[in-house]
């Protein structure tokens, strides 16, 4: 199957467009660079993991883009603790 055809590669893209598009004007350019650089690695590992010639390498991106999810979702805890974002 193609990366282009699967619904979680095309809402990770819409998610991280959202994200880059919500922190454009921020000032914070640590915290954006950081919670941006995640939400693409998504989207990104996800497409190089289903390029991949085996399952075992495969397997590992789309392991890498599941951790790049928990990050982004803990950047976003703390954007709303911190009053970046709202609940």
């Amino acid at each position: 199957m193609k990366w282009e055809n699967l619904d979680v590669w095309k809402r990770s893209c819409r998610l991280s467009v959202g994200i880059y598009q919500f922190f454009q004007e921020s000032k914070d350019y640590g915290f954006k660079d950081q919670i941006t650089k995640s939400s693409l690695s998504i989207a990104s590992n996800i497409a190089e993991g289903m390029e991949k010639a085996s399952k075992k390498e495969s397997v590992k991106f789309l392991n890498i883009a599941k951790g790049s999810c928990a990050e982004l979702i803990t950047q976003i805890y703390i954007g709303i603790e911190i009053g970046y974002i709202e609940k």
